[in-house]
């Protein structure tokens, strides 16, 4: 089976993601890795003092099913002070490991063979295998550049929809492109979702991490409650990414089918994470931490836009997560993954290509061939270094055309 959904190679191997074989390029050549999104320190000393705690008294064997009761309720309690979302933490809420694993159990609960689940274009790279794992069909609409960075056509949108169509997997803020949506672009998703009766799974993990704009759970548009499903986890806001606790909210039925999939998989998972996570998400001091990680990041943000622009690269400023694309074009490279591979010898810096993203020969991979991802979740010494070597290799290094 995982040789027909494309998880393996043409010899029968397993395929490494971009992002291992990237950081991997980085180990071997010292490169500074710009490529994959996981900050170099880490998150809220209080937070890990709590873990740590919790593993001293003893909170190391399987937890409940569904989560800690202290996690489901603090989970709960973030909607509704957050964003005004009522939520049951006895049926409505659900523990998971990560975010990852949350997507995965609800793309193989809700869908089948032949359905078929519309994603934005470009996506995140687990959406692709996991609905290729679920036998479903993957569709999407793309996110197009501009001045106002990278937005959505209502017009594609509603023809990308067709009778198969059963599911939205959304994200905003979003990875890769950080774009969040506006209230308008979210009321025309939510539009063609009542119309068509799909359902929705929204992936906001990046909620907290937005820079002079505001996120907006689709959940909390009209009607749109009953047949979403949000979810987020604690990896980016605390910059714990390796505890790997996400969570799942929304109607009680859908999170039942969520879970009766989930238990199959992990089944549990970080049992002393959790209560760490759980008073995390209550405390008035992480929560003023978090707001201070993203004035940083947007300042970061800056930096690396900046740096990349006076490099030559064209860039589209992001609103949020931890990330900026970058079009090569401009420096003479038409093949961003070519450009990646060779980068940390050009100039000492690993990115992502923007085709990591996307669907091999869709319009997207076309007009994104030569874009690559950059990462800002590094420290600012680092992202200095950084463009630095790029801007050195722009001006003195390049010969330009293909590396």
């Amino acid at each position: 089976m995982a040789a027909a959904t494309g998880l393996l190679g043409t010899d029968g191997q397993v395929r490494p993601t971009i992002f291992a074989e990237m950081s991997a390029l980085a180990n071997r050549t010292g490169a500074l890795n710009l490529g994959q999104g996981f900050p170099d320190t880490d998150g809220p000393a209080q937070v890990a003092r709590a873990a740590a705690d919790a593993i001293l008294a003893g909170h190391n064997q399987y937890p409940p099913g569904a989560g800690i009761p202290a996690l489901l309720d603090a989970v709960a309690a973030h909607q509704r002070r957050c964003y005004g979302l009522e939520l049951d933490p006895a049926d409505q809420v659900l523990i998971t490991t990560g975010a990852t694993e949350a997507i995965a159990a609800a793309v193989m609960a809700l869908v089948g063979p032949g359905d078929e689940v519309l994603t934005l274009e470009p996506f995140y790279d687990s959406y692709a295998a996991v609905i290729a794992l679920a036998g479903a069909v993957h569709t999407t609409v793309a996110l197009v550049p501009g001045p106002g960075g990278f937005r959505l056509d209502e017009t594609a949108l509603r023809a990308a929809v067709t009778d198969r169509t059963r599911l939205i997997l959304l994200n905003s803020p979003h990875n890769p492109t950080g774009t969040v949506l506006t209230r308008a672009e979210l009321t025309s998703i939510a539009a063609v979702a009542r119309e068509h009766d799909l359902l929705v799974v929204t992936d906001e993990v990046y909620e907290h991490l937005t820079y002079g704009a505001t996120h907006v759970p689709i959940a909390t548009l009209p009607a749109m409650a009953e047949r979403t499903l949000t979810v987020s986890s604690s990896g980016k806001s605390l910059s714990f990414t390796g505890w790997k606790i996400g969570w799942i909210s929304g109607p009680a039925t859908l999170v039942t089918a969520v879970r009766t999939v989930k238990q199959f998989l992990t089944y549990v998972s970080g049992a002393p994470f959790q209560p760490a996570v759980a008073g995390a998400l209550v405390d008035p001091q992480v929560a003023a931490w978090v707001a201070d990680l993203a004035a940083s990041l947007s300042r970061r943000r800056d930096l690396l836009c900046e740096g990349l622009e006076r490099a030559g690269f064209t860039v589209v400023v992001p609103q949020g997560t931890y990330f900026v694309l970058a079009d090569a074009a401009p420096l003479g490279f038409d093949d961003g993954a070519a450009l990646c591979r060779a980068l940390p010898a050009l100039a000492g810096v690993v990115g992502v290509p923007a085709s990591a993203f996307t669907r091999s020969g869709s319009a997207t991979d076309a007009a994104l061939a030569s874009w690559i991802r950059f990462t800002f979740v590094k420290q600012t010494q680092v992202l200095t270094d950084a463009v630095e070597r790029l801007g050195r290799w722009a001006t003195t290094g390049r010969a330009g055309g293909a590396p």
